[in-house]
């Protein structure tokens, strides 16, 4: 396979801005880790002109694409896990071309994976389970009952995606399987609610009630990025909150895990007088 592929790929590989070369071959018959083609080429590069390049091939009765990305493309995909299928890339796949060790260290880094990037991906996922979590609230108080299952069957993946994390490890495409053995009762939740007998009502009902445990008990371990970055300066404006880099990630999540912190006393409010008398602009601090 790499013999017939390799002309793809030798020219990119004699080029400087090429980090490495990993070349993923399809495991089952069928594979939507490999988005079903027979062979991906996976080419890191330091720079390029778009962010990502994607081409397709055939050859003989089989297909083949090549995906150029960049490094900052790459790590924006690990940190924010908006990639899934590349992780496991990265670790299935096997290494036709390294650049000074570019991809040796890359797999090192990520099977220590580092505490800061944990929490920044813990920070995200929770802020995510929040909004589902609310959301999922209103709909089922609105007795509308499969718009809130919806909405809860997302915030359950949200909430096994976090307890992978607090594991020490990334979340995987098979996720499931993960939580199966790291946290069973996260497991059964889910399980609880797509296969249970009980009507759709009772269904949620008992998984609101449970879900404020386990949301309840990883509050403080979900909010300890964004209370870091927080603890930086005394108070925030939300726009301010907004344009700073590592907290741009939380995108249209930040404001409503901002109050859900307040909520929970672990964020407060700073009214600031505004030339009305009635009105104050609020600044945010951390709650010591």
């Amino acid at each position: 396979m790499e013999q017939i592929l390799r002309p793809l790929y030798q020219e990119r590989a004699s080029q400087e801005t090429t980090l490495g070369v990993i070349l993923v071959e399809k495991r089952e018959d069928i594979s939507p880790i490999t988005d079903t083609f027979d062979s991906i080429l996976l080419i890191i590069t330091k720079e390029n002109e778009t962010p990502v390049f994607t081409k397709h091939y055939t050859y003989f009765d089989k297909k083949a694409a090549m995906h150029i990305i960049t490094e900052k493309q790459l790590h924006k995909w690990l940190l924010l896990g908006t990639n899934r299928k590349i992780v496991d890339w990265l670790f299935n796949g096997r290494v036709i071309y390294d650049r000074n060790e570019f991809m040796e260290k890359l797999k090192t880094e990520l099977k220590e994976y580092p505490f800061y990037g944990r929490k920044i991906k813990m920070g995200l996922e929770f802020a995510k389970l929040i909004r589902r979590y609310l959301e999922g609230k209103m709909f089922f108080e609105e007795k509308n009952y499969l718009d809130a299952y919806h909405h809860m069957v997302e915030s359950l993946h949200h909430l096994a995606r976090l307890a992978v994390l607090e594991n020490g490890l990334p979340p995987e495409v098979t996720v499931w399987s993960q939580v199966k053995k790291m946290e069973p009762a996260i497991y059964k939740l889910y399980e609880e609610l797509i296969s249970s007998d009980e009507p759709l009502d009772k269904r949620l009902e008992l998984l609101f009630l449970a879900s404020e445990f386990f949301i309840h008990s990883r509050t403080q371990d979900g909010s300890r990025h964004i209370r870091e970055v927080m603890e930086r300066q005394s108070s925030w404006t939300i726009q301010e909150l907004h344009e700073q880099e590592e907290l741009k990630n939380y995108s249209s999540n930040l404001e409503v895990l901002i109050e859900f912190l307040i909520e929970k006393d672990l964020i407060a409010i700073n009214g600031v007088k505004t030339k009305s008398e009635s009105i104050f602009h609020r600044y945010y601090l951390v709650k010591q």
